[in-house]
């Protein structure tokens, strides 16, 4: 902190500087802010720091970002942001807050929340659910929808110099004990990735994927603000650094939750995610966005580390980012992948065993019932006329789902297919998707009795599924034809399923 600051900070720590009322301070302190919670108020002063990818030097670049902040973070968080105010010095020589006149500081102005309405306060009570998570992957999907397009930011070449802008901050990190083959790893990877995906990137940016996004989206910055979760604190000072790939945008929240071992919510809001935008073309580079990501927070815990004003904190510090680089170097390694296919018949647990499996293969689903609500432009809970289950609609949905599993599989990511699949024809072509992008194939087979599958169904709701009693009672009329996937009895609940279909697919 350089010493022009010293006065403003003094007077934002006392609670008389905002009235009566007020009697308690609290200070939470980031490495480039300190945010001042007093009342039902919360004050958010800018540090005078100036790194490679920031510069808040002087009062006027600090002026400039409050106000962005405030008009950036409305597009999420309109209510939680409320004003920019001036501070400035008295004639008396003290600090105070003033509407005009020629300051000296500025601060962001927002309503106060609890603390624990914070999704990294719920991620570590256990406070995080899958409706939570699927409700914030639509809100994310939303705000993508809309945030303004930026042809000139984005591409190869930025993404090229992020990884190059990180290798130089973890490489001058030699404190915090980063191994320096890792960091070359990781910068090597990066490379290596970016020239298979550039290509990708670019078109990415034509088509209009490049967006004025949040740019800072972990956990630390999305709360349940009045029952809903809510984006807030966004990247302000770079148009740079937050106008990137949507898909860019979420891999730094499916990177905090792999970091705090969240592996389910992150398969789930990437899942989700896929589900509501299309987005699935930019699989490719997911890898690199995850990795890219990791290694920044890498970075900037070791910058946090050197500006913590209680030295014991800072070994656990650096521990910190050195599992974010650690992180860095797993997420951009090739992994092995597969493509599992799941049948059977309506109210079989096909999608419930589909959502347990994936996070332990890292696997994109592919529900058939989505993808039909796809094709017609709908939410996947929107339910359909009969007549969207025509032959010739069905023929479309299994030919997208072979082509969107061949697609995610040469990305490099594990499928399983969700669909029932009654007709040899259909379970064959998805053994034939497998055997052309050389991936191993498993396909299982849920059985179950006629009264739980009708049971199931009728206890549904809010699902993409349109399945009813009826469609059930047609499906069994059917002759499925001889079953050479592995059936399982899935009629005594998730628990005996999974572990039956994680045998057979040897995941121990």
């Amino acid at each position: 902190m350089v010493n022009d600051q010293q006065d403003v900070v003094a007077f934002l720590s006392k609670p008389g500087s905002y009235g009566p009322a007020i009697e308690q301070v609290d200070i939470i302190a980031t490495h480039v802010s300190l945010v001042f919670l007093a009342g039902d108020r919360v004050y958010k002063l800018k540090r005078a720091v100036k790194y490679p990818y920031l510069d808040f030097s002087t009062a006027e670049d600090r002026r400039q970002a409050c106000e962005a902040e405030l008009a950036l973070n409305r597009r999420t968080a309109p209510t939680l942001y409320l004003e920019v105010r001036a501070l400035i010095r008295l004639p008396n020589g003290r600090i105070g807050f003033a509407d005009n006149g020629p300051a000296i500081d500025w601060v962001v102005v927002m309503r106060r929340f609890e603390q624990s309405s914070l999704f990294d306060a719920l991620a570590q009570t256990g406070g995080l659910s899958v409706p939570m998570m699927n409700e914030l992957a639509g809100h994310i999907a939303d705000f993508h929808a809309l945030a303004e397009r930026r042809l000139d930011y984005g591409g190869a070449t930025t993404l090229t110099d992020i990884a190059e802008t990180n290798h130089r901050c973890l490489a001058a990190a030699r404190h915090v004990g980063f191994a320096p083959e890792c960091v070359d790893e990781i910068r090597a990877s990066s490379l290596q990735r970016l020239a298979v995906v550039g290509g990708l990137l670019d078109r990415r940016r034509a088509e209009g994927k490049v967006r004025r996004c949040h740019g800072d989206l972990h956990l630390r910055n999305i709360c349940l603000l009045d029952g809903k979760p809510t984006l807030f604190d966004c990247l302000e000072f770079s148009d740079a650094l937050a106008s990137i790939d949507v898909l860019y945008d979420l891999a730094f929240l499916l990177m905090d939750l792999e970091h705090r071992g969240l592996t389910d919510f992150a398969n789930l809001v990437l899942n989700r995610y896929l589900d509501l935008t299309d987005e699935d073309d930019g699989l490719p580079a997911m890898p690199l966005f995850l990795s890219l990501r990791a290694a920044i927070r890498a970075h900037v815990t070791a910058t946090a580390m050197d500006r913590a004003t209680h030295a014991e904190r800072k070994p656990e510090m650096a521990t910190e980012a050195r599992r974010y680089l650690d992180l860095a170097a797993r997420l951009v390694r090739p992994r092995p992948c597969c493509l599992v296919a799941i049948g059977g018949l309506s109210g079989s647990g096909k999608s419930t065993l589909a959502a347990a499996l994936a996070p332990g293969i890292g696997a994109r689903v592919l529900r058939s019932d989505v993808i039909r609500k796809r094709l017609f432009g709908l939410a996947p809970e929107t339910r359909l006329p009969p007549s969207a289950y025509a032959p010739e609609v069905s023929r479309r949905v299994y030919e997208a789902l072979r082509q969107k599993a061949a697609a995610a599989l040469a990305a490099g990511y594990s499928v399983i297919i969700d669909a029932v699949s009654l007709k040899p024809e259909e379970r064959r072509s998805f053994a034939a998707v497998a055997k052309a992008t050389a991936v191993p194939f498993s396909g299982l087979w849920l059985a179950a009795p006629a009264s739980t599958m009708e049971a199931r169904l009728r206890a549904r709701r809010h699902d993409a599924s349109d399945a009813s009693p009826r469609v059930l009672a047609q499906q069994l009329r059917q002759d499925a034809g001889p079953i050479d996937w592995l059936i399982i009895d899935a009629g005594t609940g998730l628990e005996a399923c999974l572990a039956a279909a994680r045998r057979a697919l040897a995941l121990g």
